[in-house]
């Protein structure tokens, strides 16, 4: 293995795209060796934590903005099939996890859920319809149903319909191999078995600085615990630090990261804290977005489960406050400012005044209000059942693109320097769901040399690895059902429908 010579690697947060990478480095090259820094206490703390993030395994079986109109009528369900597909990557990838022992429980961190969305008006309806037909022809999608019939929605739905006296039309599509993910208890397994001779795990360590000397990377460390400064040197550096992956990567002083600002979004669920109340409800139901609302405030009710018990979550209610992490700084969004990004960010703040004065509207929702929302949903619901809680930050890309200077991008994405010492991951939603996808991104963008040493490997764990796996309905199947097995979705699976 002539190209796999060893390497120092820095890992930058501890959370699941962190984790995600480490892993699979570890499986591929298990003599390199990896620290990883994280400035919380312990792992999976920030966006990847299971109350900072919908834990919806995105896979494009409810979320009806990955599905838009075309002009002529007909459905695009092409960002729909990336997402599944990206999806089924990390189920192979986690499967492989458990088989092998490396993490065990799978229930501990994912729960076969059937996936629903819902539509009110004639219209939405009809779109639901067509949608639901346009999605039938890929492999990908097959068992969801559609209803409009009020009788099959109270089986599907008892709390959306008990109490509902609106004649206004109702629809609804059902599949049951949807997942809820519970990707801090994910992170978290992961890092425990990430735990070895060549894997130190720092927490309480904040990065402050990253600088190119002598041909490797100098990252500059506070160890909290001790009130110390130290200096690490790597020849691959991943800055996975969420919403704070923005200001490391401008440090880096990497071309690449030009012309790139954050535009920070907070968000608000409302949590159910009555046990009668959560048995009424099973599974994720995904609405339509407001007029003027962000892709990721699409409102969703959802059973969870946190701790392995049984929750239910509305939400998000979507806010807007300058920082960049949960436990970040007032002066974060400030602090990117910089000459070379500050067009980009006036341009984006002109462009997007509907949405800085919709999420300024959101922030001062009273929980009042908040509940005519829950309403929409549950119109029985009572304010004394809900708690609100704060979800985390996401901090959206905003870049110069062919549609104009400061676009603000809706997704996730990997910058990278052009020789691949260095890649950050910017970006929200669907992030955690895609993990295995884009850190299978950073390493092809990273480590070109080593890829075709890797590639048997990365196949044993990810045996749809290269192939467009939509287009080979043998291949989903098979590779459905044993990673169902592995996982333990398959009996609950078949039991539901």
């Amino acid at each position: 293995m002539g190209n796999n010579q060893k390497k120092d690697i820095i890992l930058i947060g501890a959370g699941v795209m962190s984790a995600t990478l480490g892993s699979l480095l570890r499986e591929l090259a298990p003599d390199w060796e990896i620290k990883v820094f994280e400035k919380l206490g312990s792992a999976g703390e920030e966006s990847s934590n299971e109350w900072n993030n919908a834990g919806t395994g995105h896979a494009a079986l409810c979320e009806l903005n990955y599905t838009s109109e075309k002009t002529d009528g007909s459905i695009d369900i092409s960002k729909a099939v990336k997402v599944n597909e990206q999806f089924q990557l990390s189920r192979q990838f986690w499967s492989y996890l458990v088989k092998n022992g490396l993490i065990t429980n799978p229930q501990d961190f994912i729960m076969p859920l059937p996936h629903m969305s819902l539509v009110h008006g004639e219209s939405n309806v009809a779109f639901l319809k067509k949608r639901l037909e346009a999605l039938s022809e890929s492999p990908l999608f097959r068992g969801m149903e559609f209803s409009e019939d009020p009788e099959k929605l109270r089986e599907w739905l008892p709390l959306i319909m008990e109490g509902r006296t609106s004649d206004e039309p109702i629809a609804a599509t059902k599949i049951d191999s949807g997942t809820d993910v519970n990707f801090g208890a994910l992170t978290r397994l992961m890092f425990d078995h990430l735990k070895s001779d060549n894997v130190q795990i720092n927490y309480k360590h904040s990065v402050e600085d990253i600088k190119r000397k002598d041909g490797v990377w100098e990252v500059k460390v506070h160890d909290h615990s001790n009130d110390k400064l130290e200096y690490h040197t790597a020849d691959f550096v991943f800055i996975g630090g969420g919403g704070g992956s923005l200001p490391l990567l401008q440090k880096t002083g990497i071309p690449e990261a030009k012309q790139i600002g954050g535009f920070p979004v907070s968000g608000l669920f409302m949590v159910c804290k009555n046990p009668e109340v959560i048995e009424q409800h099973h599974g994720k139901v995904y609405g339509k977005a407001k007029v003027g609302a962000p892709p990721m405030s699409v409102p969703h009710l959802d059973t969870r489960y946190i701790n392995n018990e049984k929750t239910l979550l509305f939400g998000p209610f979507a806010g807007f406050s300058p920082k960049f992490l949960k436990t970040g700084s007032n002066m974060d969004l400030l602090n990117t400012v910089k000459p070379n990004n500050v067009l980009t960010m006036m341009a984006a703040g002109l462009k997007e005044m509907g949405l800085t004065k919709y999420l300024i509207q959101q922030v001062m929702l009273s929980d009042e209000k908040r509940m005519e929302e829950v309403r929409e949903f549950i119109p029985t619901a009572k304010l004394e059942d809900w708690d609100t809680v704060v979800a985390g930050q996401r901090v959206q890309i905003i870049k110069d693109t062919e549609t104009g200077k400061g676009t603000l991008q809706f997704g996730t994405e990997v910058v990278s320097s052009s020789d691949g010492s260095v890649a950050a991951l910017l970006g929200a939603s669907p992030g955690a769901s895609t993990a295995v996808h884009v850190m299978l991104e950073v390493l092809e963008k990273c480590f070109p040399q080593q890829l075709s040493d890797w590639e048997a490997k990365i196949k044993e764990m990810i045996p749809s690895y290269g192939v467009s796996i939509g287009n080979h309905p043998e291949l989903f199947d098979e590779i459905h059902s044993s990673t169902a097995q592995t996982l333990g979705l398959y009996e609950k699976e078949a039991v539901h429908s």
